[in-house]
This record gives structure tokens, C-alpha cells and sequence, in this order.
């Protein structure tokens, strides 16, 4: 075994594939979607007749998704690349601490989605005593922002796959 390895067994050759990667691309975007269904459920709960409280969806229930699906978008836009300064095309312009810096604030941003909307479930939903049709409402936030955080993960783990059918045109 090489001394130069961080982890002592081996990533598995089948996870390189292009069928992986697109199997990941996918799931992300199904997350993605399943995350903004339950955002958009609890939603059309709240403002059905059903609901038969005084709890209401307002824009302050949305904030927290927006912050997250905006932490994503700044998260899988950046190549992961840039964000090594040890290769020759990128370190001369201080690119990779501005890549660093970015995504950092995208990181910020999800992880300022999920803190606002486990914030927005307790003060809302669980301190007033809310029942559990009610409450759905704070959980389906809570959930649809994890969902986010772990698509983003997925997305950005599948499309900086190393694969041997890529070309780098970089000269």
C-alpha cells in the first residue's frame, strides 16, 4: 500500500463510470424535486380547509428554502479544479482562494437554510404546541431543506467524478 493514500481501502472502479455519474446527476435532481414537492405540499396544506388552525405558510416559511436552493446553485457551479492551488494553470491569480471563499458562502448558505428552518419550525410550530397536522407544515421545511444539503452532496460528488472517457482541453 502507498503512504500516500489517505484512506486505506480503495475507492471502488465501478463508482468511475459514466453510468454512475449520470445515475448521480439524477438522483440529485430527483432529491431536488422531491424536496421543493414537500415544500410546496405543506404549502397547499396550509392554505387548504383542512388546516383547521390559525398556522399559515407565509413568505418567512419560504426564506429558508431559498437560502438553501441558492447555496446550491453557488456549490455546484464552482469545478472542483479550481479549488486546488497546486496546479500550475491555476495558482498564479489567486483563484483557488477565491473558489474557496465562494464556496464557502454556498456552504453557509445551505447550512443558513437549514438552521433558519429548524429556527422557523420551533418558533412557529413546536413553542405554540401545534398538533401534527399543523405541524407537518414546520417538519415538511425542515425535511425539504435536508433534501437540498444532501442533492447538493450528491450533485457535487457525481459531477466531479473522475472518468476515463473525459477530456481536459485546458492547455
Amino acid at each position: 500500500m502507498s503512504s500516500d493514500r489517505l484512506f486505506r481501502f480503495p475507492k471502488p472502479q465501478w463508482l468511475n463510470s459514466a453510468n454512475s455519474r449520470t445515475a448521480g446527476v439524477y438522483l440529485a435532481g430527483g432529491l431536488f424535486s422531491l424536496s421543493f414537492f414537500l415544500l410546496i405540499d405543506a404549502a397547499s396544506f396550509s392554505k387548504s380547509l383542512k388546516n383547521a388552525s390559525d398556522f399559515h405558510m407565509n413568505f418567512v416559511d419560504w426564506i429558508p428554502g431559498i437560502f438553501s436552493a441558492l447555496g446550491m446553485l453557488v456549490i455546484n457551479s464552482i469545478d472542483k479544479t479550481r479549488l486546488s492551488g497546486d496546479t500550475f494553470a491555476y495558482s498564479g491569480d489567486g483563484v483557488a482562494w477565491k473558489a474557496r471563499v465562494v464556496l464557502f458562502m454556498g456552504f453557509a448558505a445551505m447550512a443558513g437554510g437549514l438552521a433558519g428552518s429548524v429556527t422557523v419550525m420551533v418558533l412557529k410550530y413546536v413553542v405554540p404546541e401545534a398538533g401534527f397536522p399543523t405541524l407537518w407544515m414546520g417538519v415538511a421545511n425542515v425535511m425539504a431543506n435536508a433534501l437540498v444539503m444532501i442533492s447538493s452532496a450528491v450533485l457535487w460528488v457525481s459531477q466531479n467524478m473522475e472518468d476515463d472517457y473525459t477530456y481536459n482541453l485546458a492547455l
